[in-house]
């Protein structure tokens, strides 16, 4: 037969064990809340990061529609802070600088040259 002290130590044994699972248990639920949000932000983020990323090439497709192969080089070149133009070929722009050369050579209009076509540019 079980001692009545014995009979005290299990029932405060059990009775300890049923707080830390409860204690357990809402930890858990705390747990699983805050994995619920996250998951959902995570969801809404890449979906804004999707349709960013869209926006950005469209944009960037209609920034480059009738450029060249060619030209599109040279854009890129001038974007990662080169001169493209023919007296600074290749030297670095300043910070914050820009070349209105450059951006001529890029998106200036320039004509095949044939017979009777003059050169001049006018403003």
């Amino acid at each position: 037969m079980v001692q009545k002290s014995d009979q005290q130590s299990i029932y405060d044994q059990f009775d300890t064990v049923t707080r830390q699972t409860q204690d357990l248990l809402q930890s858990v639920n705390a747990l699983s809340e805050q994995l619920t949000q996250l998951l959902a932000e995570n969801v809404k983020l890449t979906i804004e990061n999707e349709h960013l990323r869209t926006q950005l090439a469209g944009k960037k497709n209609k920034d480059d529609e009738g450029l060249s192969d060619s030209r599109k080089v040279l854009k890129r070149l001038y974007q990662e802070g080169f001169h493209v133009c023919n007296d600074m070929y290749g030297k670095r722009l300043g910070k914050n600088e820009s070349c209105t050369f450059c951006l001529d050579t890029i998106y200036g209009r320039h004509e095949p040259q044939g017979k009777g076509h003059s050169h001049a540019n006018s403003f």
